[in-house]
């Protein structure tokens, strides 16, 4: 048990029992008061309360019956705290005219304070409760599916959302290595919240933990055992262009990192807690991973990640069907595409039953991969999106170093992104600056060697492969 564990175990004691005490002075609504109604009238009772025990009792209470509740009847009381306990008009009206007419620090401040939606006070006091950071990110889960239809919980989300910001920020986050000696809880939710390469039970779990892997998560105070993402590396000597020899049982049996050793590869990223979701953490996650291990391990000389296209293929369907096809002559050639036969359909007959195993790979190597090189290279200054995997690298200032042919067969894999991976490079020497270059003006930091693909010129990977 770490000492921060220790440490919020004392607190949550210590606040229980001042809860407890602050019952008897808690205006709480009576007993007959039941269901969806009580939890209102709790929620009212808590932002007027001025006690601090009294305060943390009516939370208490108040969680409680929120957990109680059924989910529809959860719902109905978040919808009324997204639809009540909103700024008052007039005040906000006039704290504005009077900023208006006198544009000073001080007013400037009445005005932000009077905007300020008594909601967030209501959380505020809520959080206050044991377990009430875990209770909250919990309720914004809850929430997420209905934002787009109702717009008193987008109100409630945007103050959630705002808060979270706050508590969860980079101060207050631990990082841990995660190993086979870490707590079997924690142990078990990383096979729970694995989302890049399922991890198949113990077994796999621990080859993952082995000498020549590494497991580094963040958790924070308010949730010890939970960790909110965590990233699994790979030691390799050189960059790693496939996904399955990562995760296969390794050779000798005892995994150890092997000899010249000079890449740390960073193969999954998993965020843990839905209910945060738009809170960054993998930025921090990445760079402090970094550090760690080059003090860890001073040979080191490459960061790399090796990373999924989760939009490659939905953006080339789209292309297929547009205006202009995206597929050249001599390419469209070599699907030996029939007459009258489109592009989209020409690769769709390409692609039937597993064409990554005979000669039909080699027909649709250069052309997915130059075009998965126009995906990614295309600048976050266009029309349409950047692949949401790129755009979280490339904005945290890596490079868009090699695109790797083959490099998930899985299914999922092939179902994304015909089996494209991709590795991003972490130069410390260059993230900030591609950093600035990507956010000012959405340029893309890459290699020559993805610019050669781009072009539909052969790299020497290619060449070698022909």
């Amino acid at each position: 048990m770490t000492q921060t564990t220790t440490q919020r175990g004392w607190l949550d004691r210590l606040w229980g029992g001042i809860a407890d005490q602050g019952r008897l002075f808690a205006r709480v609504p009576s007993v007959d008061v039941k269901g969806p109604e009580r939890a209102r009238q709790l929620a009212a009772a808590l932002l007027s309360e001025r006690g601090e025990a009294s305060g943390a009792a009516v939370a208490r209470e108040l969680l409680e019956c929120l957990r109680a509740l059924p989910d529809q009847d959860r719902l109905a009381v978040l919808r009324s705290m997204g639809e009540g306990f909103a700024p008052d008009p007039e005040r906000v009206r006039a704290a504005a005219s009077a900023y208006l007419a006198e544009p000073c620090p001080e007013a400037a401040n009445r005005l932000h304070t009077a905007a300020e939606p008594p909601r967030q006070e209501l959380l505020r006091r809520m959080n206050m409760a044991t377990g009430g950071t875990a209770m909250l990110v919990r309720l914004r889960h809850e929430m997420l599916p209905h934002l787009r239809a109702d717009q008193a919980l987008r109100l409630l989300d945007h103050d959630l959302l705002h808060l979270f910001s706050s508590w969860f920020n980079r101060g207050f986050l631990e990082l841990r290595r995660i190993d086979w000696d870490t707590p079997a809880a924690i142990l078990e939710k990383l096979i729970t919240y694995e989302a890049v390469h399922e991890i198949a039970g113990w077994q796999d779990l621990r080859r993952r933990l082995l000498p020549d892997r590494r497991c580094f998560a963040f958790f924070h105070q308010a949730l010890p055992n939970e960790p909110l993402i965590f990233v699994e590396v790979a030691l390799t000597a050189g960059l790693a262009d496939a996904v399955q020899p990562l995760l296969a049982p390794p050779a000798d049996g005892a995994g150890q990192p092997p000899k010249g050793a000079d890449s740390a590869i960073f193969y999954s990223i998993s965020n843990c807690q839905e209910g945060l979701r738009g809170v960054s953490f993998g930025n921090f996650l990445i760079k402090q991973v970094v550090e760690e291990l080059h003090a860890e391990l001073p040979k080191l000389r490459r960061f790399a990640t090796l990373s999924p296209v989760p939009g490659f293929r939905a953006w080339l369907d789209r292309e297929l069907a547009g205006e202009t096809p995206p597929l050249q002559e001599e390419e469209l050639a070599g699907l030996s595409a029939e007459p009258g036969q489109t592009q989209a359909e020409a690769l769709s007959a390409a692609l039937q039953g597993e064409w990554w195993v005979d000669k039909r790979a080699k027909a649709l190597r250069a052309p997915l991969l130059r075009l998965a090189a126009a995906y990614l290279t295309r600048g976050a200054q266009g029309g349409e999106k950047l692949d949401p995997v790129a755009r979280f690298h490339l904005g945290n200032g890596a490079r868009l170093e090699r695109i790797d042919w083959l490099g998930n067969v899985s299914d999922r894999g092939m179902r994304e992104s015909f089996g494209i991976m991709v590795n991003y490079l972490y130069d410390p020497g260059s993230i900030e600056a591609n950093h600035e270059a990507f956010v000012n003006t959405g340029r893309v930091a890459r290699s020559a060697e993805v610019d050669q693909l781009a072009a539909g010129r052969k790299t020497k990977a290619a060449s070698k492969a022909a």
